[in-house]
């Protein structure tokens, strides 16, 4: 059995989340890229076309606007079709006002991380929790066979 590797990151949004890996090299609008009813990607120009992000963890570089994203994202965590959290390499404002307009709303609490997305891929289990001092512990569990190789 493959050790767990563990990652450091920052909080964008704070939260626990577990669940496996959706990766994309491409940034994700959910604006005309995800539809909300059912968290199916929707987006014809996006290479994950078709998969369904609710209670996966989202791992991607950025969001790709609409600044209508984050009424889409806290429309998706209301009907608990979007991701169980979001690891990105750059921090998204717009990503980030749908989860914190969600927890303020409907108290429910989507972590979105920035942290280091090389070497992730579909199907990794990946477990987000608080440490003590408040920033996220991320372990990454990886997947046995890959269906794409490991960018570094």
């Amino acid at each position: 059995m493959t050790r767990p590797v563990a990652r450091t990151g920052t909080f964008q949004l704070a939260g626990e989340a577990k669940g496996q890996a959706l990766v994309f090299s491409q940034p994700l609008s959910f604006w005309g890229g995800i539809d909300a009813e059912t968290g199916d990607i929707t987006d014809h120009s996006h290479p994950g076309l078709g998969q369904n992000v609710a209670g996966r963890i989202l791992v991607m570089p950025s969001g790709r606007g609409s600044s209508s994203s984050s009424s889409v994202l806290a429309e998706a965590i209301r009907r608990g079709t979007a991701p169980a959290g979001l690891l990105l390499e750059r921090p998204d404002p717009i990503l980030a006002v749908g989860a914190i307009v969600a927890e303020f709303l409907y108290d429910i609490r989507m972590p979105l991380v920035v942290c280091d997305i090389s070497n992730l891929v579909s199907g990794d289990q990946i477990d987000i929790r608080i440490g003590k001092d408040g920033g996220p512990i991320i372990r990454v569990h990886p997947a046995i066979n890959p269906a794409e190789p490991r960018r570094q």
